[in-house]
């Protein structure tokens, strides 16, 4: 009997240690860990502050180490035209956020679904949406009914959607993106830039049209007419601009 209380005697300093050590720990937890610091990068298309209501986002966000862990074990709320969001702490005080936004070429409107199918890189179908994004080409002229999240642009010929990507590439390349792509039946492009339209002709030479049409884009500003790529050839390098009231 004497041993038992023994044991028991020496039982109740480790526990009170250890009750103690959690205490003090909880106490660091509540106290040191709160977020003063929010800071995001990689975004373009939402502010800093809607970023940071997506994932500060319950009563306990104030807590940096609480926050870091959550985002350890689950995946932030879904955020139209993000791919994903990493969260990481710089201890004690700051939240940092890296969103990785998905890439976007362009945007077909589906007159049926009455909404935008956005693409990417590689002709994939990656979000749909009533909104107009700003610097994100309008493709008019192709033939959709319906499209798929996550597979390709159902365009009849596979050349055609090939032809759109190495466009929609290159425009984006030399940063001369336009509001309008338009696509006619007879295969040939015009690009609209505001009071200018740019006639890109067939898919054939389509890089080296874009590179001059890069150089020439900032010579037009203010101007109104249409641009003549599309009989320029390695051989014929003319490229007239008509004018227009």
């Amino acid at each position: 009997m004497r041993r038992k209380k023994r044991k028991r005697k020496k039982r109740w300093p480790v526990f009170l240690g250890v009750l103690l050590f959690l205490g003090v720990g909880g106490l660091i937890a509540v106290k040191v860990f709160t977020v003063k610091h929010v800071i995001v990068n990689g975004n373009e298309r939402y502010d800093d502050d809607v970023i940071q209501e997506w994932v500060l986002n319950d009563k306990y966000s104030w807590n940096t180490l609480y926050v870091y862990l959550k985002y350890q074990f689950q995946e932030p709320e879904v955020i139209p035209f993000v791919d994903t969001m990493e969260i990481s702490m710089k201890p004690p005080h700051t939240i940092e956020i890296q969103v990785y936004e998905k890439g976007l070429l362009g945007y077909v409107y589906l007159e049926s679904l009455g909404q935008n199918a956005y693409f990417d890189k590689d002709g994939i179908v990656v979000e749909t949406s009533t909104e107009e994004i700003e610097g994100i080409p309008r493709i008019t002229g192709l033939s959709l009914d319906a499209v798929v999240l996550y597979e390709p642009l159902p365009l009849k010929e596979k050349q055609l959607l090939k032809n759109l990507l190495t466009l929609t590439r290159t425009l984006k390349k030399y940063e001369i993106v336009p509001e309008h792509i338009k696509y006619s039946e007879d295969r040939t492009y015009v690009l609209e830039y505001g009071d200018i339209e740019a006639l890109l002709g067939n898919a054939e030479h389509v890089g080296d049209k874009v590179l001059r049409l890069s150089y020439i884009l900032p010579k037009l500003e203010g101007m109104k007419g249409k641009l003549h790529l599309e009989g320029w050839t390695e051989n014929t390098t003319d490229i007239p601009f008509e004018k227009s009231n």
